[in-house]
């Protein structure tokens, strides 16, 4: 024993420290087994669309209400606020996303989701799955606040934990802070929200500085044609060879305008246009995704589009008043997701002396995913940190390495996450970033 302490104390870690980390851990495995396991399947079997989520934010504000918290719920609709008032100290928000996906789900587990539900965006009846991990932010919200309550006497200051509707589209925490969020609840001082990760190990968390994720636009490009048959295309103007020539030519923004050390993308997800065989339509329309890590990048990426759209209505001999329409999304937009450097090599010590270094990854993704988090951190501009959680065993990840089954992606049919160390990590690791910032006064 005098020898583990010993190791420990040349980590850094006094044995009261020691003790708390493990202490913090023993108990967010312990309320696992006994109540947020339960807790979970009861999520993942029950998930909710996008700015539906209203079954699943009545049953957090009852958790969080049942051990102390001020709880206000229809929050940016159906979002929730729990606020834990403990004397004097810091103000810190911790967030989870609770919306699932469009998706029938296939990943095999005894607990799959059944779940079907109208969607208020298309009014269309669809399957429903928790295909991205949010059934575990939201077990770990509940299990973080239940662990914070119990152990008042560790910590001072004001918790404020949020369950975040609609980040699959990118809105919901926009749609909070468009109801006054923080004029009706305070500004806190440090905000914090991780998310599990498919690709990440078990028992292992990633943490980097800088940006994590990239920032996110939805452009429409309308394309005016002249409508002919097909057997005369000079009675026309084609919107769909004018939209296949600017498809090619957005390729070159990234390629050819973008300095190569700065990461931008430009993708055309769809292009409609045309009803039949021998008709030429009179209409074309692109939709664009635009990701970028700056607002330089994005300014760019934005100016080019339309400057090449426009210029090659007029290459077709596009009168003024028909060239292409470019319309950039305000709905469907984001912010690049930026960790405060100090801050998160302030809490990367924490979970490093609480887990070990060899469980602190840095790991960079190779994608531009986004996220809507920073709505909440960039506009007045609040010191946050976002790590990721990891959710898929060794054993998993070895098997796939060496050509087992691939392990499925998020928004998969197949995804699935092993909850027995996700939920648990996500408790801890919050708690452990809470205990930092809200020391006892």
């Amino acid at each position: 024993m005098i020898r583990k302490i010993l190791f420990f104390l040349a980590l850094g870690l006094t044995s009261q420290s020691l003790y708390a980390s493990e202490a913090i851990q023993k108990a967010a495995d312990e309320d696992y087994q006994a109540y947020l396991k339960d807790l979970f399947i009861h999520f993942h079997q029950n998930p909710e669309l996008s700015m539906a989520e209203n079954r699943t934010a009545a049953r957090i504000a009852k958790e969080l209400k049942a051990v102390g918290f001020e709880v206000h719920t229809g929050v940016g609709k159906t979002g929730v606020v729990a606020l834990l008032r403990n004397g004097k100290g810091p103000k810190v928000m911790m967030r989870a996303d609770m919306d699932g996906l469009p998706v029938k789900e296939d990943s095999g587990l005894s607990y799959m989701s059944t779940a079907t539900q109208v969607d208020p965006f298309t009014g269309k009846e669809s399957p429903v799955m928790h295909a991205c991990g949010h059934d575990v932010h939201i077990t770990s919200l509940v299990g973080t606040g239940r662990y914070m309550a119990a152990n008042k006497d560790q910590w001072s200051g004001t918790l404020m934990l949020i369950a975040q509707p609609a980040e699959e589209r990118i809105m919901g925490a926009r749609i909070m802070m468009e109801d006054n969020l923080w004029q009706r609840f305070g500004q806190p001082d440090y905000a914090l929200a991780f998310h599990v990760s498919a690709s990440g190990q078990s028992g292992q968390l990633n943490v980097l500085p800088g940006a994590i994720s990239a920032g996110s636009n939805s452009v429409d490009i309308i394309i005016h044609g002249v409508g002919a048959h097909g057997a005369s295309p000079h009675a026309g103007k084609d919107p769909i060879v004018l939209g296949s020539q600017i498809v090619l030519a957005l390729q070159t923004l990234v390629a050819r305008e973008l300095p190569p050390k700065s990461p931008g993308v430009v993708t055309v997800g769809a292009f409609n246009s045309g009803f039949k065989h021998n008709i030429i339509s009179d209409k074309a329309h692109l939709q664009l995704t635009v990701r970028s890590t700056s607002e330089e990048t994005k300014d760019l990426l934005l100016n080019g589009i339309k400057r090449i759209a426009e210029n090659m209505g007029r290459v077709a001999g596009l009168p003024e008043d028909k060239l292409p329409e470019v319309i950039i999304s305000k709905e469907e937009a984001t912010f690049p997701t930026i960790n405060d450097d100090k801050l998160t090599a302030r809490l990367r010590r924490v979970w490093e002396k609480a887990y070990g270094k060899q469980n602190i990854t840095n790991r960079v993704s190779p994608g531009m995913g986004a996220e809507d988090f920073p709505y909440f951190t960039t506009k007045p501009k609040i010191p946050s940190v976002y790590w990721s959680v990891g959710g898929t065993p060794k054993a998993t990840m070895t098997l796939a390495k060496n050509g087992g089954p691939a392990v499925p992606s998020h928004h998969s049919p197949f995804f699935k996450i092993d909850p027995d160390t996700s939920v648990p990590q996500g408790v801890s690791s919050t708690v452990f970033a809470l205990m930092e910032l809200m020391p006892k006064q």
